[in-house]
C-alpha cells in the first residue's frame, strides 16, 4: 500500500478504522459515513473516541475511486476496510533475519462478501468503543459481550504495537498512577503538561522503545508486550493488562513478549473474528457508491 509506505502512521490509522467500525453494530462501514448538517444526522466520526481521532478516510476513498473505475457496485466500502487493515499490518510487520531467508505468512485471510450499512449511530459509538480507562475486568467483561476471551482481548490490544495517542488519552496515567517507568513517565510529562487544555492533542507513540537497540513504534511486532513488562504502557487500559501484583493477563503478556510469531499467527485469527462481527450479507445492506455518503 503505497500510502502506508509513504506514511507509516497510516497503516495504524486503517488499522484503527477497522476496529472501531467493526465494534459498533458489525463491520458494515457505517464508521465511513460523513455526518449530514441538511438532515441533521450525526454519525460514528463525531463520536468522543472518533471526532479529531480517526483518520485515513482520503485513502479509503481512494481505493474506492479506483475501484468503482474498474469494477463499479462490486466492491462494498466494509470489505475495504477489512482489507486495508490486514495489508496496513503485513506493510508494517518487521522481518526478521530468518524471514528473508524463508518468508513465513503471519497475515490472514479476509473474508470478503460484506454489505454497507445506510445510516451510523453516534450513541452507539460513544456506548460501544472502550475507552483508554478501562480497568482490566472491565476490559475482559466489556470484550466477554460480544463474543471474545481474554486472550483474544490481549492479542487484539498488541493493535497498539503501531500508531499514536493524544494526550488527553494518557495524562492521567503519567501524573497520577503509580505502576509506571519513572523516566518513561518523565519523557511523556515533557509533552503532555498537567493542566489541559494545554498540549491536549499531542502525540505520543503508543509502542515507546526509545530504551531498545532499535526503534520499533512504526513497526508491527511484538515489542508492545515487552514495553508492558517494563510498565511502558502508554495508556491505563494497555497497563493493566500486566502488573507485578498478578494479573489474570500477564502469562499471556508474558508469551507474547518473548513469541512474536505466536503474537502474529493469534492476531490474525482474532482479526478474522473481528471481521465476522454482525456483518451485512445480501439481501442486507448495500454497495455503497462513496463511502462517505448513502446512494
Amino acid at each position: 500500500m503505497n500510502a502506508v509506505a509513504k506514511d507509516r502512521r497510516m497503516g495504524a490509522s486503517l488499522l484503527r478504522l477497522h476496529f472501531h467500525d467493526c465494534f459498533v453494530n458489525g463491520c458494515d462501514a457505517s464508521v465511513l459515513l460523513d455526518d449530514d448538517p441538511k438532515t441533521n444526522f450525526k454519525g460514528e466520526k463525531s463520536a468522543f473516541p472518533n471526532v479529531n481521532s480517526l483518520r485515513g478516510f482520503e485513502v479509503i476513498d481512494e481505493i474506492k475511486r479506483k475501484l468503482e473505475s474498474k469494477c463499479p457496485g462490486i466492491v462494498s466500502c466494509a470489505d475495504i476496510l477489512a482489507v486495508a487493515a490486514r495489508d496496513s499490518v503485513d506493510v508494517l510487520r518487521r522481518r526478521t533475519q530468518f524471514e528473508t531467508l524463508f518468508p513465513l505468512r503471519t497475515t490472514w485471510n479476509v473474508e470478503l462478501g460484506r454489505r454497507d450499512s445506510i445510516t451510523a449511530s453516534l450513541s452507539d459509538a460513544n456506548r460501544d468503543l472502550p475507552p483508554p480507562f478501562f480497568d482490566l475486568q472491565t476490559l475482559i467483561d466489556f470484550f466477554s459481550r460480544i463474543g471474545f476471551t481474554a486472550q483474544e482481548m490481549v492479542v487484539l490490544s498488541g493493535g497498539h504495537t503501531v500508531g499514536k495517542a493524544r494526550c488527553t488519552t494518557f495524562r492521567s496515567r503519567i501524573y497520577n498512577e503509580s505502576n509506571i517507568d519513572q523516566s518513561f513517565a518523565k519523557k511523556l510529562k515533557s509533552i503532555c503538561p498537567s493542566s489541559a487544555p494545554t498540549g491536549d492533542n499531542n502525540l505520543a507513540p503508543l509502542d515507546d522503545s526509545s530504551s531498545s537497540d532499535y526503534s520499533t513504534f512504526d513497526f508491527f511486532d511484538n515489542s508492545y508486550f515487552k514495553n508492558l513488562v517494563r510498565q511502558r504502557g502508554l495508556l491505563h487500559s494497555d497497563q493493566q493488562l500486566f502488573n507485578f501484583s498478578g494479573a489474570q493477563t500477564n502469562s499471556l503478556v508474558l508469551l507474547y513478549s518473548i513469541d512474536q510469531y505466536k503474537f502474529l499467527n493469534d492476531f490474525g485469527e482474532a482479526m478474522v473474528k473481528m471481521g465476522r462481527l454482525s456483518p451485512l450479507t445480501k439481501p442486507d445492506g448495500v454497495i455503497r457508491l462513496n463511502c462517505r455518503r448513502k446512494n
